[in-house]
């Protein structure tokens, strides 16, 4: 059960004090749609994880660690001013393009397997996109700075919101605008992770690191983890129509 759905469910029990008619029947709803939603994340990321931890033991024919794989992809596609470090954590492995370091996790960095080389060629995908100057990993870049704010605020303003939304319904209002804000960043996210495991997969197949036997192997294993960002959307978006419907029936 995800935390997401346990906030909507303390939400929705406080609104239930108010009082407020119309309430029970889309709660109940949305509450149902939250619980689905949570089942339907658990069970792509149980999915990720076996298909990670199954890949991990598809060895790659050549010995190259995900390390290897990343400094050549940068090299081939005439990158040298970003750095290959490792960090520690599980599918911890990001791109940083403020430091312009590509951050693969330890079972990455060291590893010579198949989900190693598609996870270090994924990351390496998003550090074409930045030379590149690729216009949604821009936007999402561009907008990092206000989604933290909202971040970090945007819980307590929304559950304030909730509980005194018939005396004070603006607070909730800007609770939901600075949630829409971060759904907003969930889809701009999308075709940022596509995008780059497109170029990892493209780049793998050419540079010889996948074969016929493998390739399909390296294609799982990054469309299961596209499949988390979808979630995650889907998540977002469905939690935001559900503070609109609070707002809009405040009054019925």
């Amino acid at each position: 059960m995800n935390i997401e759905f346990l906030t909507i469910f303390a939400q929705s029990v406080g609104y239930y004090s108010n009082g407020s008619s119309g309430a029970v029947g889309y709660n109940f709803t949305y509450l149902i749609l939250f619980a689905g939603i949570a089942i339907v994340s658990f069970i792509v990321q149980q999915n990720l994880q076996s298909k990670f931890e199954r890949f991990s033991k598809m060895y790659l024919g050549n010995g190259m660690t995900g390390r290897d794989i990343a400094l050549k992809m940068l090299h081939d596609n005439g990158i040298y001013d970003v750095q290959v470090i490792s960090t520690p954590g599980h599918l911890t492995d990001h791109y940083d393009p403020i430091k312009k370091t590509v951050n693969l996790s330890d079972a990455v960095y060291n590893a010579s397997s198949i989900a190693a080389a598609a996870v270090a060629a994924h990351e390496c995908g998003h550090a074409l996109q930045h030379a590149k100057a690729y216009a949604p990993l821009k936007l999402r870049s561009a907008i990092v700075p206000a989604v933290s704010f909202a971040s970090n605020y945007m819980s307590w303003i929304l559950l304030i919101g909730i509980l005194t939304v018939e005396s004070f319904p603006g607070i909730l209002l800007a609770g939901i605008a600075l949630f829409a804000m971060t759904t907003f960043f969930s889809f701009v996210t999308l075709p940022v992770e596509i995008d780059a495991s497109r170029r990892a997969l493209a780049w793998l197949s050419s540079a010889g690191i996948t074969n016929r036997s493998n390739q399909g192997a390296a294609n799982s294993a990054l469309r299961s983890a596209a499949y988390t960002y979808v979630v995650a959307a889907l998540s977002s978006l469905a939690t935001l129509v559900y503070y609109i419907m609070i707002y809009l029936g405040r009054r019925e």
